[in-house]
Formats: C-alpha cells, sequence, structure tokens
C-alpha cells in the first residue's frame, strides 16, 4: 500500500511541477500579424446613399500573408447584413459566374463599421485587382468602392 501512496504522490509532484501556468498565446490567422505593411489604398466612393466613407488598403504582414484592411473611419450602411466585399478589376460589379467570375474575387462580408481585415486567400495575384467594391446582394446595388493606388 505504501508502494502504491509514493508512486501515486511522485506522479503527482511530476504532473504539478510540469504545469505551466502562462496563459496560452492563441494566434488569430484571420488578422495580421506583426507590422501590416500598405502596398496600395484608396478612399471610398459612396453609391446609392449608402453612406460609405473610410479608406481601404491592400497590405501584407510580417509573415507573408496578405489582408484587405478598412480603416477606422470606415462606415456603410450595414442594416441589409449583407454587405460583401470584393476585389475587382473595376469600380463596377460586373459578375460572370459562366466564366468563374474572373473580374471579381469575394473576400467575405463586413460585420461592422471601423476597422476590418480581410484574408486573402495564399496565391492570389492581387496586381490584378484594381477597386474594392462593396456591394449589397439583398438589394442587388453597390455601396462604394475604392480605387486602390
Amino acid at each position: 500500500m505504501k508502494k502504491i501512496a509514493f508512486l501515486f504522490y511522485v506522479t503527482f509532484l511530476g504532473l504539478v511541477a510540469c504545469s505551466d501556468d502562462s496563459d496560452p498565446v492563441i494566434i488569430d490567422p484571420t488578422l495580421p500579424q506583426g507590422t501590416f505593411d500598405v502596398q496600395r489604398m484608396g478612399d471610398f466612393m459612396d453609391q446609392n446613399g449608402a453612406g460609405s466613407t473610410g479608406t481601404a488598403s491592400l497590405g501584407v504582414d510580417s509573415e507573408g500573408s496578405e489582408f484587405l484592411q478598412f480603416g477606422s473611419s470606415f462606415n456603410t450602411a450595414l442594416a441589409t447584413g449583407t454587405v460583401t466585399v470584393f476585389l475587382s478589376t473595376s469600380d463596377t460589379f460586373a459578375p460572370d459566374p459562366a466564366n468563374g467570375n474572373p473580374n471579381l474575387l469575394a473576400l467575405g462580408v463586413v460585420r461592422m463599421a471601423g476597422t476590418n481585415y480581410f484574408l486573402i486567400p495564399s496565391g492570389t495575384n492581387t496586381t490584378k485587382y484594381s477597386h474594392v467594391i462593396l456591394w449589397c446582394g439583398s438589394v442587388g446595388i453597390p455601396f462604394g468602392n475604392a480605387s486602390l493606388n
């Protein structure tokens, strides 16, 4: 019995002594890591009275991941809940689903005013895209666009 108690005690001490009391570091891959180096940027031009304002910046983080960033002053009409962000080869939303939408790249839905980040899929040639388009799918109209220079 003493042997079992001793083994239990040694095992317990080993577990306690090896525990790490520090908080784990959680890395969110949907946010830039380290510094964010802006490559191109532009100001939103409002369309259809949506109140779109602010800046869009295309850049790279310290890990080499590419992101589209909306600045802290970004705003648009969010009541519809379906404002989708696209990179586009022009300032006009021109879907071509039969050919895989070669002139558009959907990045996600805007969830809030202010700073937003959209991770660009790795291997994407972003140099072909000249604009960011805010598209409201529920009513089928653009809410704004920004020319990336």
